[in-house]
């Protein structure tokens, strides 16, 4: 793990395994290899909760010492519209609100981070419908640093990717994604393909700017 500036980190959800969960911890692990492996991680964890979450990227450092600073945070899992979830716990609107753990350890993960940092979700919806909106304003303004997310169902093909920076409104359509449903009441999304807006491969590991 290369540790030079700022720290680039991920976590994923380990607790989705075998039949029963998908079986795609395997796949998040294995790509935690390869993006460390060709420098782009720093240091990745799969956790089975996001206090254990939080913890980590509260107090990793790797070898860079006691004041190392956060560059970005990539998390890779499962979603829905307005939240991002490790196991059958989210991390949502609720998850901000004054009294909530979560909170708590978001703030500690905020004085970590360097200026022009990015928490970037990986995830299926998570910025989609009114939900994601309302998720992404609010996370936005707590960690006080640009988030991303998709409005589809991701996989290989990773699309609806957008950047919202602090103190701006979304720019993507609240239907963008959405299959079946209303913006208030989605009920299903899109798969991504080659032709969705904003979309990405599993390769690529920087959200393209004016995204």
């Amino acid at each position: 793990m290369s540790t030079k500036g700022p720290l680039r980190l991920m976590i994923y959800d380990r607790t989705c395994t075998g039949l029963k969960g998908r079986g795609l911890t395997e796949v998040w692990w294995a790509g935690a290899l390869v993006y460390g492996g060709l420098g782009r991680f720093d240091g990745w964890r799969g956790v089975a909760s996001w206090g254990e979450a939080l913890e980590w990227l509260g107090t990793f450092t790797g070898r860079a010492g006691p004041d190392a600073r956060i560059a970005e945070v990539q998390y890779w899992g499962h979603g829905n519209w307005g939240c991002a979830r490790i196991g059958a716990e989210s991390l949502d609107h609720a998850s901000l609100e004054a009294g909530h753990p979560h909170r708590a350890g978001l703030l500690k993960v905020r004085e970590r981070l360097a200026p022009e940092a990015l928490w970037w979700f990986r995830t299926c919806d998570t910025f989609g419908a009114r939900r994601g909106h309302r998720f992404a304003v609010e996370l936005t303004h707590l960690l006080g640093c640009d988030t991303a997310g998709h409005t589809h169902i991701i996989g290989p093909w990773q699309s609806g990717l957008h950047r919202l920076r602090p103190r701006q409104a979304p720019h993507w359509p609240e239907a963008e994604g959405l299959a079946a449903g209303t913006p208030e009441q989605p009920a299903r999304s899109t798969w991504s393909t080659p032709f969705a807006p904003n979309t990405i491969t599993f390769l690529h590991n920087r959200v393209p700017t004016g995204w």
